[in-house]
């Protein structure tokens, strides 16, 4: 057998294949032995007729036929490894030239894994960002805890900012209702800017019962181009009022609140769940901006074949995502604007990159012999299974080689992105 290799791109290769005598010859007999087992000879049960035997038997085409299928499935990864190439999806062969028994010639292309190499790894010269926690920040935090303590009580005057009010209310453009401008029974805080400029301002001075008209205009950047800069009028019925006491920040405050003597330590804790959520962050992103920085100084180029599969895991996160609100990919794509090939072109940006980034990183693992150990991936399945332990088909997955080995993949990442952490502190 000789191979000889073309690079159609970074990516993708296509071999040219030229089979022997010998190799014809091996096939030949596969074949035989193979449709011996189907052929009929008086004297003999099926599937026992010596090969032999069955061959005066046998047409000569089906044998011919039979062997070049053989001879092609069974030379493909020789020549790959004579080429020193890993194809990542099933080649795409094609028989140029057959004369049974004598040679044969095929090509046979397919997406390979690139050749990567990667730039240095360490003095990346990526800037990790300080975690600050501002009294503005605990001071959010602490007037939503308070809005979930407030009290309510239905009142009978004019409506001021800082009160609910309880509406139903209709949108139209051009005297007609636009989608996702109507809702009956519809709880707002005055003051919080949830509606469009104008909206919450003219509720205030009414009163419970109160039913008007607001003629407004939509800001020239609103995400929905329908809407945007566009004069509408919202017919508004206000059905409730409610007055909200908030309570005040105090010890006794801080006592409803969990386990503290005093807002003292109601602070003290907030601003430590905050650094800590603002560390994690921080870390991530880290990580995140330290990859795009190696991969940015590698060579590496992303096979069609993986991003594709990369492309088909962005939609089904977010068609998962959309189903668990009641909507389908295409509302998401209608929410946000966008026609299915607007998606595509930016979403396989990312693929792309997520591509680049797993190849890198791979060829850094191995160069650096960092590997997830079996101990790690154990002890990983003993804390899924704690997780999923009223699942029996989640457990039942965790027995089954890919999911380990996925498991593992994932452990040997994060043990060299740990890697990439120390190399560049």
């Amino acid at each position: 057998m000789k191979t000889t290799c073309k690079n159609l791109s970074d990516t993708k290769v296509e071999l040219k294949v030229t089979l022997d005598q010998e190799d014809l010859k091996k096939a030949r007999k596969i074949a035989i032995e193979m449709l011996a087992k189907e052929v009929k000879v008086a004297g003999f049960r099926k599937g026992k007729v010596p090969a032999k035997v069955a061959e005066q038997y046998l047409n000569p085409n089906d044998i011919a036929g039979r062997a070049i299928d053989i001879a092609v499935r069974t030379t493909v990864p020789e020549a790959f490894n004579q080429a020193k190439k890993v194809a990542i999806q099933i080649p795409k062969v094609e028989v140029t030239k057959y004369v049974p028994d004598e040679s044969a010639e095929y090509t046979a292309t397919a997406d390979i894994l690139p050749e990567v190499k990667v730039g240095p790894y360490k003095n990346l010269k990526v800037k990790k960002e300080k975690a600050e926690v501002k009294e503005k920040d605990i001071k959010d935090i602490l007037d939503n805890i308070a809005k979930s303590y407030a009290e309510k009580k239905a009142v009978k005057r004019a409506a001021k900012s800082g009160d609910e009010v309880i509406i139903d209310f209709t949108g139209k453009k051009d005297g007609k209702a636009f989608p996702g401008g109507t809702a009956k029974d519809y709880p707002l805080s005055l003051g919080s800017k949830t509606f469009i400029p104008g909206f919450e301002d003219g509720i205030i001075g009414h009163e419970p019962g109160d039913k008007f008209d607001l003629e407004l205009a939509f800001p020239k950047d609103y995400h929905v181009k329908d809407l945007a800069g566009k004069k509408v009028v919202f017919t508004v019925l206000i059905k409730q009022l409610n007055e909200i006491t908030i309570p005040k920040f105090d010890d006794a405050f801080a006592k409803k609140c969990g386990p503290f003597k005093n807002m003292d330590e109601l602070k003290a804790d907030i601003k430590k769940n905050l650094e800590a959520q603002n560390n994690h962050k921080i870390e991530e992103k880290h990580k995140d901006d330290l990859v795009n920085a190696l991969v940015k100084g590698s060579k590496v180029s992303a096979p069609e074949v993986m991003v594709g599969d990369q492309l088909r895991m962005i939609k089904d996160d977010i068609s998962r995502n959309a189903a668990a609100s009641g909507l389908t990919f295409d509302d998401y794509l209608k929410q946000t604007e966008q026609t299915e090939e607007d998606w595509e072109k930016e979403a396989k940006k990312v693929a792309e990159a997520r591509v680049k980034a797993s190849l890198v990183l791979q060829v850094l693992a191995r160069d650096q012999k960092i590997e997830a150990s079996d101990k790690d991936v154990e002890a990983k399945i003993a804390e899924l299974r704690d997780v999923y332990r009223k699942s029996p088909e989640a457990l039942k997955n965790l027995k089954d080689e890919r999911i380990k080995q996925d498991i593992k993949n994932r452990l040997t990442i994060e043990k060299v992105l740990d890697f990439l952490l120390e190399a560049n502190k």
